[in-house]
């Protein structure tokens, strides 16, 4: 799969030049990033639909599970990191935090979207970022079950999946009454988030739920237009924002901020439908 993903990048040209390039790109990092991917991949498909799996619920005053998958995908993923780059800073959701010297973290969720995990859904998916001071600019979201992996690099976006190897790009400008918006929770965060949401959601043709780091792969692919939602993780949008920018998106907070720290994201397709989409938002900010 690495091979394929390498020669379908060294295809592609300036269509990616918005992008920000680090003055050197490691291509080991590509290489370990499959890796982890890979063993992620090995790790966790034995358990999804496994009717005996249980699951552990992470808070008291609301559901956040996490099971045996998550946790083993990610050890496997850091004794990968151990070994191959042992230099840089780990972040994941289940083990926290690891520091490095490099100057670079491997940001890691084994499975975002671990409630559709236990539900039998594909729409979860392995998230492997890398960053630097200014934040991602590396990712890969990999959907094990359908065979699907989205990366997107400095030198452009490409999926490789069971009808082989293309490059990633998104939709040109629409109206945003044209648009179709993506979320995960029907209620996407606080009251006033959800307000805000339902605001930009209202304004839009259409409108999809229960979608988790598959709606940001979807948005890269050019499937579709917006993807909007509050209360995450680093964890959780470090490695979408690698990939949608890559493949021609834009990602930030509702303030037109970075969004790599985590909170409200706000993923559109292009500057034009960003902008419509953000002044909304702003409305309620």
């Amino acid at each position: 799969m690495l091979r394929a993903f390498g020669l379908a990048v060294s295809r592609l040209t300036c269509h990616f030049s918005h992008m920000r390039h680090p003055s050197t790109f490691d291509p080991d990092i590509r290489r370990v990033a499959h890796q982890l991917a890979d063993a992620a991949r090995q790790v966790i498909l034995p358990y999804f639909r496994d009717m005996s799996l249980g699951a552990e619920n992470k808070l008291e005053d609301s559901f956040d599970p996490v099971t045996i998958a998550d946790r083993a995908a990610e050890e496997a993923m850091r004794a990968i990191l151990a070994h191959a780059r042992p230099d840089d800073a780990i972040l994941g959701e289940e083990f926290g935090a690891k520091d490095g010297t490099s100057g670079l973290t491997w940001v890691l969720d084994p499975i975002d979207g671990t409630r559709g995990f236990i539900s039998g859904t594909p729409t979860w998916g392995v998230l492997i970022a890398v960053s630097d001071r200014q934040g991602p600019f590396y990712g890969i979201i990999d959907q094990p079950y359908i065979g699907e992996r989205f990366e997107g690099a400095p030198d452009g976006a490409v999926l490789a999946g069971p009808q082989g190897v293309r490059a990633l790009g998104t939709r040109k400008a629409r109206p945003l009454q044209e648009a179709t918006v993506l979320t995960t929770f029907p209620e996407v965060g606080e009251p006033g988030e959800g307000r805000a949401f339902h605001d930009v959601a209202g304004r839009t043709r259409l409108t999809r739920y229960g979608m988790d780091c598959y709606g940001y792969a979807l948005l890269a692919a050019g499937q579709v237009d917006l993807v909007i939602e509050a209360g995450l993780a680093p964890y959780d949008i470090q490695a979408p924002i690698a990939v949608v920018q890559a493949a021609g998106g834009v990602v930030t907070d509702w303030q037109g901020g970075p969004a790599h720290n985590g909170g409200r994201a706000l993923a559109a397709a292009n500057p034009d439908l960003h902008a419509e989409a953000l002044a909304v938002l702003q409305r309620h900010t």
